[in-house]
């Protein structure tokens, strides 16, 4: 090995016109929107949804010619598997990952909380890239592609309300960061990708119309609170892929949240444990959570 290849520039920008593209969650949200936009570069589109029918239709709008819809639960290993099997046999090759699908747990605390809900929110944000990861990488070896993760700045919040949320996203952090530095000597690249508040409605009812959602939302300065489109995040995801970005944060009042989080998650930590208003906002999520089971 060339001792000086280490300092040697990976390969360049990726030019997406003719590429075959694979989106997961890809039937709505951050997904449907990739995919469009995907492939008004020029891409060619599987979308990826355990919800065949919204699969189909985001296939539909794209058209028929340039994308196809795949119904696969990305828990499944071999559904998942099963589904890059489809788009190899339809275009014999593949350039572009995006590992998107994920769920939002039912808001509760880590005592009060549903494990079973726990164990679904983990199964897929995070098993779910894995199993993307896994079903793709041989492809994308052979193309020299590459994969975005799709993670969260929830990756580096105070985990209060959603900790398996949380706790999968920063999870998905660390799974993309080893695909960036393992998949480098083959000349594959990776994206991790951070997103704050987009506004959807999921959004509207977890933040919006639940009195406790508005209240935890509060808490945080108003810098971070501010939103994007599902189209803002699908449009920085397919920037940061055909620049080979290793990260893209959106809003970019985020970032610097980042950088510092070694500094400022003590310093928070020391203050929310002490923050007489959390404790009456935990005390009573886990009174509703009490009363609804």
């Amino acid at each position: 090995m060339n001792p000086l290849s280490v300092f040697l520039p990976g390969p360049g920008p990726l030019e997406l016109d003719g590429k075959v593209a694979v989106v997961t969650g890809g039937g709505n949200g951050i997904g449907r929107e990739t995919a469009h936009s995907l492939a008004a570069r020029g891409c060619l589109v599987a979308v990826v949804d355990a919800d065949e029918a919204a699969a189909k239709q985001v296939a539909a709008e794209i058209g028929e010619h340039r994308a196809v819809g795949v119904a696969a639960d990305v828990r499944d290993r071999e559904a998942v598997a099963e589904a890059v099997r489809v788009v190899l046999r339809r275009w014999g090759k593949l350039h572009v990952v995006v590992a998107n699908a994920g769920v939002t747990p039912e808001p509760a605390t880590v005592r009060v909380g549903d494990p079973a809900d726990f164990e679904r929110v983990v199964s897929v944000n995070l098993f779910g890239v894995l199993n993307t990861a896994k079903a793709t990488v041989e492809p994308l070896l052979h193309s020299r592609g590459h994969i975005a993760v799709v993670a969260s700045a929830a990756a580096f919040c105070p985990p209060v309300g959603g900790a398996s949320y949380m706790v999968s996203k920063a999870a998905v952090e660390q799974l993309g960061r080893a695909l960036r530095l393992e998949l480098a000597p083959h000349g594959v690249t990776a994206t991790v990708c951070y997103f704050g508040v987009v506004d959807t409605r999921l959004a509207h009812a977890t933040l919006d119309h639940d009195p406790l959602g508005r209240a935890l939302n509060a808490m945080l300065p108003s810098p971070l609170r501010g939103r994007i489109t599902a189209h803002e995040a699908a449009q920085a995801v397919v920037a940061a892929v055909e620049r080979r970005r290793a990260r893209t944060t959106a809003p970019a009042a985020w970032e610097p949240v980042s950088w510092l989080r070694g500094l400022l998650n003590p310093a928070l930590d020391r203050l929310l444990v002490r923050d007489t208003r959390l404790h009456t906002l935990i005390r009573e999520l886990e009174d509703r959570v009490l009363r609804s089971g």
